[in-house]
Formats: structure tokens, C-alpha cells, sequence
């Protein structure tokens, strides 16, 4: 039986908004510590793994088994305005990466979890938050975009997360 709910933060935060899911799994593992810890109110009805797998993509096969729900944050590119948020089940999305496959490093993370449901390891609720970046130029600071509505992705995650039965 699966059971439990995992928090995963994708992306490389040396690639200023391409860091964005790492970002928010930081902050909000953050500020659920913070809370539990006796300095306000618990932040979820149920107890919650955060975890930061940057561009590890194999690592979430590990990281999801067993699991009854996954939420996963990353930076996509959606052709939609910089900073737009979208939520997809794995139903609503599709990928559109060629990779040639030829190392761990290519992450895709539909590719990862299309083999973890072969494998029998994919959570029955996945859900994917994802944010078009302004910039993934290098360095370590998010855009004006994605850093003006931080809040926002915060409380837009942190509902979904309480939604989850």
C-alpha cells in the first residue's frame, strides 16, 4: 500500500529561473519547519517529504516509491508569459524534449515517470506545478517575473498540498 506525500524541487539553481522549483521546495520546507517546530500552526493536515533533486532525474524514481502523492515544482517552458504558473496532472501534460539519452544529466522528468509506472512506483496523484522562466541565463538569482509572485506560487502550492486527502 502506498502511502505518504512527497514535496520534490527540480531544477538547477546556477540557471537563475531554471532553479525555481528548488527555490520553493527550500522556502517551503522552510516555513513548514518553522511551523511544526512550535512557532505557529502546522502547515499541512498530513506529514509531508521535501526534497531538493535539482536536476537528479533518476533520483526520483527512489524518491517516489511507495508514495501516495508526489508534487513536483519545476521550471517549464510553456509559451506563456514569464512567470505564469500552470498546474498539470500527468494526464494534462506531454514533453516535448529530444534527448539523445546518453546520460543520467538529461533529465525528463514525463520520461522518469512513465518508467516509474512501468515499474509499479508511480504515486496515484502526481501533480506538477510549472513555471515559465524569464530568464535561464547563468547565475543564482531568480528574474523580477518569478521573484514579484514567489508569494503567490508559495499559497498556490501550499493549497494544493492541503487538498491532497
Amino acid at each position: 500500500m502506498k502511502t505518504g506525500t512527497v514535496l520534490i524541487g527540480l531544477g538547477n539553481p546556477l540557471l537563475r529561473d531554471e532553479g525555481i522549483g528548488v527555490h520553493l521546495e527550500r522556502a517551503l520546507a522552510a516555513s513548514h519547519a518553522k511551523k511544526t517546530s512550535g512557532l505557529g500552526s502546522p502547515s499541512f493536515p498530513q506529514p509531508v517529504e521535501f526534497l531538493d533533486l535539482g536536476t537528479a532525474s533518476f533520483r526520483v524514481l527512489h524518491a517516489i516509491a511507495g508514495k501516495a502523492r508526489v508534487l513536483f515544482i519545476d521550471c517549464a517552458l510553456m509559451e506563456e508569459a514569464p512567470g505564469t504558473l500552470r498546474r498539470f496532472t500527468l494526464d494534462e501534460v506531454r514533453t516535448r524534449k529530444s534527448l539523445p539519452q546518453l546520460s543520467l544529466h538529461e533529465g525528463d522528468l514525463l520520461h522518469t515517470l512513465d518508467l516509474a509506472q512501468k515499474m509499479g512506483e508511480c504515486p496515484p496523484t502526481v501533480v506538477i506545478f510549472g513555471i515559465q522562466p524569464e530568464d535561464i541565463s547563468p547565475g543564482e538569482a531568480l528574474s523580477p517575473a518569478l521573484t514579484a509572485s514567489f508569494a503567490e506560487y508559495m499559497r498556490a502550492i501550499e493549497e494544493e498540498v492541503n487538498s491532497f486527502s
